[in-house]
């Protein structure tokens, strides 16, 4: 290389990624390109972050980086390529632009490899775009409740009606059922009325067998505290 300084530039799609957690991310990025300097004895000058998708043209921290490389007459240092962009065209600009830049994973690319693979960067973008379009609609065909939290809120909070709906209505099939137990048999704990119901085959909502626990749930959602005060009232 004919210069001994370097500017780097990282991108990240997510301010997740922009926190670390995945192989794409700012530390895995950083740590590519602090091993490139240290191999070629370059001298870091400058170091720009952009948080923003591959396939966005407008990169104003890369501007940035690009003109402090030409003031400082420095190498532009990235981690992978993609980082760079995943547009054929932004690879043009930047050729174009007169900066000499290198990406860590491909060092010793030329001008036309490097063409060749933004260009394939670009196809496996918007095949990802298409497969990802292509899987919602199936999902929203399928009835899959799509979009924002909010909604999928709504949704969650539609599901546990439903279910107390559900559990309502079990509730006073078999209350009468028990409240019977409890005067004829003698009944006077939740344990001894788990027991008589599974005895005669009653299941609880989800068809399960009955424990003390799920009959005084049952109780409870009848309106009672407890076994003696539903027998109170027989």
């Amino acid at each position: 290389m004919a210069t001994n300084r370097a500017v780097a530039y990282y991108r990240v799609s997510t301010d997740r990624q922009s926190k670390g957690g995945t192989g794409l991310g700012l530390a895995a990025q950083n740590a590519a390109v602090k091993a490139h300097l240290t191999s070629n004895s370059l001298d870091l000058v400058g170091e720009f972050t952009e948080v923003e998708s591959g396939r966005q043209n407008d990169r104003p921290k890369l501007a940035e980086a690009v003109a402090m490389a030409k003031r400082q007459k420095a190498v532009l240092v990235i981690a992978k390529l993609d980082r760079l962009a995943r547009s054929v065209a932004t690879i043009a600009n930047l050729l174009e632009a007169g900066v000499e830049f290198v990406a860590c994973d491909q060092p010793h690319a030329n001008r036309l490899t490097i063409h060749l693979l933004s260009a394939v960067a670009e196809h496996e973008a918007t095949m990802i775009s298409a497969r990802t379009k292509a899987a919602l609609a199936a999902a929203k065909e399928r009835g899959r409740v799509l979009g924002n939290p909010t909604n999928l809120r709504q949704a969650g909070e539609v599901g546990r009606q439903r279910l107390i709906e559900r559990a309502d209505q079990h509730a006073q099939k078999v209350l009468p059922m028990l409240q019977h137990l409890v005067k004829t048999a003698g009944i006077t704990s939740v344990h001894a009325a788990a027991d008589a119901l599974n005895q005669r085959g009653v299941k609880t909502m989800r068809g399960h067998e009955w424990y003390g626990a799920s009959v005084l749930n049952l109780i409870k959602r009848s309106g009672f505290q407890s076994i003696g005060a539903m027998a109170a009232t027989t």
